[in-house]
């Protein structure tokens, strides 16, 4: 009986260890943003921040598309975003390098699309994001 039970347990484990990666929030990964107003993108990785979603920037790209140093890499663009299921996240914040700017922010995702649109006061700015190999 202790061994049918152990060999339970066991798959219990290994079944929700295959399920986990399934369950993963769609948006997690690696996105490429839209040109700057300098035409400069970057590559932004999604991931949990406790039950939120946060995106750091980790690669830097010119207007050529070469990579580029910037001080901005490895700094937190997108945090606080909250899944509100199908696709929508919202009550967030992102940072425009470009503007210096912190805005009042929402994504929504379409397949490999992520539209990320902010505001502050009046002011609003929505950029498509794609998803990055």
């Amino acid at each position: 009986m202790r061994t049918n039970l152990h060999v339970g347990l066991i798959a219990v484990v290994a079944g929700l260890a295959l399920a986990l990666p399934a369950m993963a929030d769609p948006v997690l990964g690696h996105w490429r943003t839209a040109p700057d107003d300098n035409n400069n993108t970057g590559i932004v990785e999604i991931a949990p921040c406790d039950d939120r979603i946060c995106g750091t920037l980790i690669e830097a790209y010119d207007g050529e598309g070469q990579p580029m140093s910037s001080p901005n890499v490895g700094r937190l663009i997108v945090w606080d975003m909250e899944p509100r299921g199908g696709g929508r996240y919202r009550s967030g914040r992102v940072w425009a390098p470009d503007r210096d700017q912190t805005y009042s922010a929402r994504m929504e995702l379409s397949g490999d699309r992520l539209s990320v649109s902010g505001c502050v006061l009046v002011f609003c700015r929505e950029a498509i994001w794609t998803r990055a190999n």
